[in-house]
């Protein structure tokens, strides 16, 4: 169905921007039946915001706050009424002044609309007027607006702070305003909070007042003009460590009291990070200081709020003992992408959230860029291939997929688009556009942009004119194709040899999951890339491939007859590729001595998964290749490989030779483990310590009894306190001892848990605790994950880990459907249901049980989580095809073939 948008976007190319937009929007509403989202309405703009002043009086105690607001406002046309955003606010009194004359405004709420409308007694006049509103708001525990924050002292104290967290449309939680991100204006913050907290907000404090009952008064300076979902505040109690970057910026990290230490690597990257993003984006960080702060309860991995950004604790806080290597690369990333958001999103901020993929596909890129430049021993882009590219790529080969920018109306459907393909797969197409463009120019054009935009709002047509102007490249046609509609190609390749050149016949079609036809005549503008067995780190040939439908020839010069020849160099089109058998074959002696590069290995390993999957080729043919990749040396290679054997194994949990899957994998993971072993060597690189961690993990879920029996002896000296267990080794550890273990073990894993001092150490464990095999001890996970144990934004990933068996994931599907009253309240339709439904349910693989999921959200409502469950249940139906259509082939093999 998504042709007749490619050919409208294709026809309207040389049309103005504006018209361009206009017309898409309209097509894709249209296509993708929209008809069935809430009608929704933004807000009028004849009275807009210019500042708002602020006061804040959190109430830790009872759990709410008082504030009142100041408004000044432009009304550009005469009106009785002022239609702004609010939500769980009470409003105590609100009155207008302008000319002046001072109005009463009769107020009326929307819950469903989350407005308030102030009607006046008489006209307001054009001009300008001031809305005053003083109101009262509930500190909730919904991790959303502003909420409270549990922690606890370093003498074990649980104590509440207060924390904001306003993206997507949540500051209507905190203040009454025009929460839509184009409505920008100033703020002027200040808070009243007890004498011996912490205050914080965007800008430095300008002011502090003592004032009466053990309270002060905290002015912050004005800020520059942003959106409301970029305000916070935070109130609490916290250590902080600073440093100064090389462009003059005051970079704080503040921690829990007690653990500064453990801001010192944020703080490092922080500081390193601030002065490339100035060289890279030609503009220097617009703020005076910069704030990076770990907060106990989060739902989010972290928010870009402008001089001011949110943490979980575990995304920001290293601690060299106890803290994986895993868990050190994952900080320097998430670090390197809310940073990035203080140009691209803050500084120029999407007009609506249509365009949110903008904001967060780009972040997604580039912080992968800014951890190369520094921490180039991670190998960063390489992880991307695994980590963001073949994420993208799984999910958006889904019928239930949806497009890059999808039009997005009411509040309600934001959070269902915060998701693999805003992310991952917006990071990916920017990633190709740069590779096409070079660094050079893609740089002038983001400048073009950022200048040109900053301080206002921008849609994606606007960065794709200011790129297509430094770089003379047709970026708006090109780029429309891979942001306006769903999915991605399959560019099938032939070959022929002539004399000493090689000609390559390529095609492209969508590239559907269930291997159906493309049936919508969907086409891209793609650029391809071809490498070489005698050129495999250096692009032989490159070409855009237009969408018309047409076979493409390619012509290699100067090649020999038995030289592989590789389209997609480095991974990095957003495409799959299809060779034909022979050229297949050609590659394997190239994956053996590693001459294909890592990233080449890994992208035609899972494309070949892929094509496997949608029943393109069999899965025998894919446990063929995986033979080849036996001497493989790469922690990124492998780790794509184990996430594919994976994804086999859980389907073959519905066969009676599941074992010899297991068996089969061991046989592969076993020889990297005997080089590796399980105590690191002098001098080893970090990625050696991701591998090892990565093969243990997959010897014990595939029970191979000598690392078991070692791994809980090594748990019993942890226990005991007799040998410090290296944090790198830890899940794989706790994973051995709990899946053979009984309830004293898994007290013993509870009684670790309470005693951990370090958030990332207590997830460690309770996301370890669903690998139990013992039926009563999975009720007991669930139970723990509901309890008062568990923070609200981690109970969901202990319900998740019960899932990688067949039997547990039948347990936690039960459980979801008894308490999903309770689980639907506590997080209200957002995106951590969404994440809990998928998990639970995604692996399944009969046709009754997608029924089944399908019955259960007709009569149970979920509808931020809508598309999820449709991809769930697509999912599900994949993978019933594909036992249906390979069990009895597999089963042959694997008996022909013995471990």
């Amino acid at each position: 169905m998504f042709h007749s948008v490619c050919r409208v976007l294709l026809k309207f190319a040389d049309s103005s921007v504006r018209d361009l937009k206009l017309i898409t929007v309209r097509t894709i509403s249209q296509q993708f039946g929209m008809t069935g989202k809430k009608p929704f309405d933004r807000l009028p703009k004849h009275v807009v915001p210019v500042n708002y002043k602020l006061n804040i009086k959190p109430d830790l105690g009872n759990f709410t706050f008082d504030g009142q607001e100041i408004i000044s406002l432009q009304v550009t046309a005469p009106t009785s009424k002022i239609v702004l955003n609010s939500a769980d606010i009470k409003f105590k009194r609100a009155v207008l002044n302008t000319g002046g004359k001072t109005f009463d405004a009769q107020v009326s709420l929307s819950a469903e609309n989350e407005t308030a409308t102030l009607v006046f007694p008489t006209e307001v006049a054009t001009g300008d007027a001031t809305l005053s509103i003083d109101f009262q708001g509930e500190l909730n525990d919904k991790m959303r607006g502003f909420y409270r924050s549990r922690y606890s002292t370093p003498q074990g104290e649980d104590r509440y702070g207060a924390v904001t967290q306003f993206e997507a449309t949540d500051a209507r939680r905190a203040f009454p305003c025009w929460d839509e991100p184009a409505i920008k204006s100033t703020f002027d913050v200040t808070l009243v909070v007890p004498q011996d907290r912490v205050a914080l907000s965007n800008m430095p404090v300008q002011r502090e007042t003592r004032l009466d009952g053990n309270l002060r008064q905290v002015e912050f300076a004005t800020t520059p003009i942003m959106s409301t979902y970029l305000l916070a505040f935070v109130v609490g109690e916290y250590d902080y460590i600073e440093a100064t970057s090389a462009d003059g910026v005051l970079v704080r990290v503040y921690t829990p009291v007690g653990k500064k230490e453990q801001g010192d690597f944020a703080l490092e990257v922080a500081v390193k990070t601030l002065p490339f993003y100035k060289d890279y984006f030609g503009i220097g960080f617009p703020l005076p200081k910069m704030d990076l702060i770990a907060i106990a309860d989060f739902a989010a991995g972290a928010m870009e709020n402008w001089g001011l950004v949110t943490y979980r604790e575990t995304a920001l806080l290293v601690d060299e003992k106890n803290s994986s290597s895993a868990i050190k690369q994952r900080v320097a990333l998430v670090v390197g992408h809310e940073l990035a958001h203080q140009w691209f999103g803050n500084l120029v901020t999407m007009e609506w959230w249509t365009h949110l993929w903008l904001n967060e596909g780009f972040a997604s890129w580039i912080e992968y860029l800014s951890v190369d430049h520094c921490h180039p021993e991670f190998d960063i882009w390489t992880q991307f291939v695994s980590t963001d590219y073949t994420r993208a790529l799984d999910l958006d080969a889904l019928k239930n997929s949806h497009p890059i920018e999808v039009p997005v109306g009411h509040p309600d459907e934001v959070d269902e688009i915060f998701d693999v393909i805003s992310y991952s797969k917006g990071a990916s197409v920017i990633r190709m556009l740069h590779d096409f463009l070079g660094d050079e120019e893609f740089k002038k054009g983001l400048n073009q942009y950022l200048n040109k935009f900053k301080y206002s709002n921008a849609f994606t047509e606007d960065l794709w004119e200011s790129l297509e102007k430094s770089s003379g490249q047709p970026v708006g046609r090109m780029m429309t194709t891979w942001t306006k509609q769903m999915g991605f190609p399959v560019i099938q390749v032939s070959e022929r040899q002539d004399g000493s050149n090689r000609i390559l016949t390529l095609k492209q079609e969508k590239f559907n999951a269930d291997g159906s036809s493309d049936e919508t005549g969907s086409q891209w503008i793609v650029p391809v890339s071809v490498i070489t067995a005698g050129s495999p780190c250096k692009k032989v040939k490159e070409f855009l491939m237009l969408p018309d439908g047409q076979t493409s020839e390619l012509t290699i010069e100067n090649i020999p007859p038995t030289d592989w020849v590789k389209v997609n160099a480095g991974t990095v089109g957003v495409y799959r590729t299809q060779y034909t058998p022979e050229m297949l074959t050609a590659f394997l002696p190239a994956i053996c001595n590693r001459t294909l590069p890592p990233r080449d290995r890994l992208g035609l390993q899972n494309d070949i998964f892929a094509l496997v999957q949608a029943g393109k080729l069999p899965t025998v043919e894919f446990l063929k290749v995986v033979h080849s990749f036996v001497v493989e040396d790469s922690f990124t290679v492998w780790s794509d490989i184990a996430v594919n054997l994976s994804s086999l194994s859980k389907l073959l949990q519905y066969t009676d030779f599941h074992d010899d899957m297991k068996a089969f994998t061991r046989k592969l993971f076993k020889p990297v483990f005997n080089k590796l072993g399980w105590e690191p060597k002098a001098n080893e690189s970090h990625l050696d310590s991701l591998l090892r961690a990565l093969v243990l993990q997959r010897l014990v879920h595939n029970d191979d009894s000598e690392v078991i029996e070692e791994a809980k002896r090594r748990f019993e000296t942890h226990c005991d306190g007799s040998c410090h267990l290296l944090a790198d080794i830890r899940t794989p550890v706790y994973h051995a001892a709990l899946q053979t273990g009984d309830a004293a073990t898994f007290d013993r894993m509870l009684q670790l848990e309470s005693a951990a001092d370090m958030q990332e150490e207590k997830v460690r464990i309770i996301c370890s605790l669903g690998t139990v095999r013992d039926e009563a001890l999975l009720q007991r996970c669930f139970c723990f994950a509901m309890s008062e144990s568990v923070r609200s934004q981690d109970t969901v990933f202990v319900i998740a880990g019960t899932t990688g068996t067949k039997a547990g994931r039948e347990k936690a599907w039960s459980f979801v459907q008894e308490n999903w009253t309770k689980l639907h309240n506590r997080y209200e339709g957002g995106f951590l249901l969404s994440r809990l439904i998928k998990s639970v349910t995604e692996n399944f693989a009969s046709e009754e049980k997608a029924k089944e999921v399908e019955e259960f959200f007709k009569a149970h409502s979920a509808s931020a989580a809508e598309r999820t469950i449709q991809q769930s249940c697509e999912n599900i139906r994949l993978n019933a095809a594909w036992l249906q259509r390979d069990e009895a082939a597999i089963r042959k093999w694997f008996s022909q073939n013995k471990a």
